[in-house]
């Protein structure tokens, strides 16, 4: 395999994320094309920003003691490939030639499996609250980053853990304004609040 351009290393990982590598993944279906760009969204404890839970939930090392919430999260095995806090600080826990297991039972267009050909972006937020422009910063730049390594994925295959599994999943939620992440992947500015 040809090492590919700045910023992913041969091994699939992106030099300006926080590398915290997760147990959870597995190997893609050999010759998947990936194609298809998942943003999910997560806080731990729910509402709460800042803690540093999520990062430890997708790679093993979560406390489960530590809230009443995590109980129900004790015996999941669950990772995104990236994860964007509320400052746009970028974490990748699996590479992107890896399957992380972030959509779950899923299908977009008649195809199911959506883990075996997308990436999962999980950005730190809640389904009461918006993101921000940092997020939304982080993520367009990621997101261009990601279709210079795989070219089919794009706006149109940028999609919500929701839209690939109603009725099971809420995220990102009405906090996300597709139209203002649009516009920031489309313009690379970010000169404006998103109106949601």
């Amino acid at each position: 395999m040809t090492k590919p351009a700045y910023p992913w290393t041969a091994t699939g990982w992106h030099d300006q994320a926080l590398a915290a590598p997760s147990p959870y993944y597995d190997q893609r279906p050999a010759g998947v094309t990936v194609d298809l760009l998942v943003v999910h969204a997560i806080s731990l404890p729910p509402e709460q920003f800042g803690s540093g839970e999520v990062p430890r939930f997708f790679t093993g090392s979560l406390d489960f003691d530590r809230h009443p919430y995590y109980e129900q999260l004790r015996n999941l095995r669950v990772s995104t490939h990236f994860f964007i806090e509320r400052d746009g600080r970028l974490w990748q826990h699996v590479s992107v030639w890896d399957r992380a297991w972030h959509a779950g039972v899923s299908s977009w267009q008649g195809r199911t499996a959506c883990n075996d050909y997308s990436v999962g972006i999980e950005l730190e937020g809640s389904e009461s609250t918006r993101f921000l422009p940092e997020q939304y910063q982080r993520l367009a730049t990621l997101a261009g980053d990601l279709q210079r390594l795989f070219p089919a994925i794009n706006p149109e295959r940028m999609v919500g853990h929701a839209d690939i599994a109603p009725g099971r999943k809420w995220d990102p939620g009405p906090g996300f304004s597709w139209d203002y992440f649009t516009e920031v992947y489309a313009h690379g500015r970010d000169e404006t609040s998103p109106e949601t």
